[in-house]
């Protein structure tokens, strides 16, 4: 980064002290990785919701309880405590004090975790832990209802899209990393299942509002993606 970018981010990060910047969008965008940037350049916290969702799918799962047997999962939320944790430089996930960052990556757990994120009772759960974890701001969140459900008033809106395809070379490439069983064809079956449970559930669906800005990420690096969002922020603030 240029000395005078530096010296504009030092600017910045003195005048917006105290904003929520709420990423939405398509998974596969880049979401997750540019969120995590933009949260490190303004010194501010990193909220992965994704990783929160994924986290009580794994709980279920490991429990056998089946997305259908609502009373049980009502009752297992009470078990569930979520809370990101840095290990070697990186935020991971933990679940129950127990590191999960890895497991909750994998195949298994993103063929579930549109259904269990679409129980409402889910939602409400983690929701309020969001809100909870947002209360005061300095934070960027990134996930598929936070600009619409989780945080309707954040000073900063960005929602995330990108070429299908391209998302699921993304996800692919990220995705062999820890199971390299996975095919190309697995993932972008599951990209698209995941579209369409994302923006036909009945609660909170993946939405477009009319003050987010949106980023196609189809021809962008993550360094360029970043530069987006910090201009945005530059812009309204400046």
């Amino acid at each position: 980064m240029s000395i005078v970018k530096e010296v504009l981010l030092r600017k910045l990060k003195i005048m917006i002290n105290d904003i929520i910047i709420a990423i939405d969008g398509h998974s596969g965008c880049g979401k997750s990785t540019t969120a995590k940037k933009v949260a490190e350049y303004l010194n501010y916290s990193y909220l992965d919701s994704g990783a929160m969702y994924r986290s009580v799918t794994l709980y279920l799962h490991r429990n056998e309880i089946h997305y259908e047997e609502l009373n049980k999962i009502v009752k297992a939320l009470e078990n569930i405590n979520i809370s990101f944790k840095y290990v070697d430089g990186e935020q991971n996930t933990f679940l129950n004090e127990e590191n999960v960052e890895k497991e909750i990556r994998s195949e298994k757990i993103s063929d579930l975790v549109s259904k269990y994120s679409s129980i409402p009772e889910i939602r409400k759960f983690l929701v309020h832990r969001q809100k909870e974890l947002g209360k005061d701001k300095k934070i960027v969140v990134e996930g598929r209802d936070i600009t619409t459900v989780v945080f309707p008033n954040a000073e900063i809106k960005v929602f995330m899209t990108a070429n299908i395809e391209i998302r699921a070379k993304r996800r692919f490439e990220d995705m062999k990393r820890n199971n390299p069983e996975i095919t190309f064809s697995d993932v972008m079956k599951n990209l698209e299942e995941r579209d369409v449970k994302d923006s036909t559930r009945k609660d909170s669906p993946l939405l477009l509002t009319e003050d987010a800005i949106i980023i196609d990420t189809s021809e962008l690096e993550i360094e360029d993606q970043v530069k987006k969002i910090i201009d945005i922020i530059e812009a309204k603030f400046s």
